[in-house]
């Protein structure tokens, strides 16, 4: 689902990082709640609290950490772009998580700009999959 013309990666580093995590989040978002409104029925207040525990910055974090051997470099220079940039953590995130998560939805708003879907949509298999890995254990 495009809804604007594919960038080029000059283009899409003439944005700021932040910009794509912005891009990213809402990307994240929308696939989980996709997976879980399309999966088992559920409650909305269900769907609230797993769509939160699977997009929330310690779960990011983690998901990064455990793949980030697995990316490319450029993929790894994107995440390290994002995470870098400056941004204010909310009370409740670790700074370190936060920064993390915002490089991994930096990395996603550019695959998605770009128009690499296949990329991110193993990306967001990957993240859905460890959400659910860590709700049963």
């Amino acid at each position: 689902m495009h809804t604007h013309e594919r960038l080029d990666d000059k283009q899409l580093r003439e944005y700021p990082p932040l910009a794509l995590a912005f891009i990213g989040d809402a990307v994240l978002e929308l696939a989980v709640r996709t997976r879980l409104v399309t999966g088992a029925r559920r409650k909305m207040k269900d769907l609230h609290l797993e769509t939160v525990g699977v997009v929330k910055a310690e779960n990011q974090a983690r998901l990064v950490r455990d793949i980030m051997g697995e990316l490319s470099v450029a993929e790894q220079d994107i995440i390290r772009w994002g995470r870098n940039a400056h941004s204010t953590p909310p009370r409740n995130a670790n700074p370190a998580d936060y920064s993390l998560s915002n490089g991994f939805e930096t990395l996603l708003g550019y695959l998605y700009l770009k128009g690499d879907e296949e990329r991110l949509l193993s990306l967001v298999e990957q993240a859905l999959r460890q959400a659910e890995c860590s709700n049963h254990d």
